[in-house]
């Protein structure tokens, strides 16, 4: 497994915000002044907290920005785990509200009726994107491709034409919805943001393909040639 992997490391959690910020802030820039516009897709869970609240801060054409997740918990938008409701809580605040956020939840009556909206929704983003940020589990996850998920294999095709595919992971504890492989992989820079000594030994055990670790989903993202992953970490 040939990996390419560029690495930078910070002192603290605040030294990383803002370095990642500054990156992501800086690539929907270069989008606008090249295109007219931008196109971003950003992470949930508790690590990227100080990082969207740094990126909300950046001087931004911040209407000319589209925003969408990675991926979602299958929860009511105000729900403590939806990421849906981090990102209002933190980056979609002052100027960066004027962006257009593109959730991956409805108010659809069944889950059926829902997915189908947000794969319509999804569908019409103008990929590839500007900047995708991922996160990564302790075991391995990224977005919500799970090793035990129930349409892992899909959404792990690198060729695969579904840009979301709807997962249950016994593991994650509510169903989800995430972006597949294919499509966080149609994008101009990767960041991989990362924080503690945990997750950077697991990472560096992928990189150095030691069994079993290749099997997790991470190493499908660090794996591919389309474009080169900047991990971002701190202690």
């Amino acid at each position: 497994m040939g990996i390419a992997l560029i690495e930078r490391d910070y002192a603290d959690a605040d030294a990383l915000a803002r370095a990642l910020a500054q990156a992501v802030a800086g690539d929907l820039r270069a989008g606008i002044a090249a295109r007219g516009g931008a196109l971003l897709a950003l992470s949930g869970g508790t690590t990227p907290r100080r990082f969207l609240d740094r990126l909300g801060r950046q001087t931004v054409d911040w209407a000319r920005v589209t925003i969408t997740l990675t991926d979602e918990r299958c929860v009511p938008p105000g729900d403590a785990r939806s990421n849906q409701r981090l990102l209002r809580e933190t980056l979609l605040r002052g100027a960066a509200a004027a962006a257009r956020f593109v959730p991956l939840d409805t108010a659809a009556p069944n889950r059926e009726i829902a997915f189908a909206t947000i794969a319509a929704n999804v569908a019409k983003l103008p990929l590839p994107f500007d900047a995708v940020v991922l996160g990564m589990g302790t075991d391995g996850h990224c977005a919500s491709l799970f090793a035990d998920g129930d349409r892992i294999d899909a959404a792990l095709r690198s060729d695969g034409i579904e840009r979301i595919v709807p997962m249950y992971s016994p593991s994650a504890g509510e169903p989800r919805v995430t972006l597949s492989l294919s499509a966080l992989l149609a994008t101009r820079a990767l960041y991989l943001h990362i924080e503690g000594d945990t997750k950077r030994n697991l990472l560096t055990r992928i990189v150095r393909g030691e069994a079993p670790f290749t099997s997790a989903p991470i190493a499908a993202v660090l794996s591919q040639s389309a474009v080169t992953p900047v991990r971002f970490w701190c202690p």
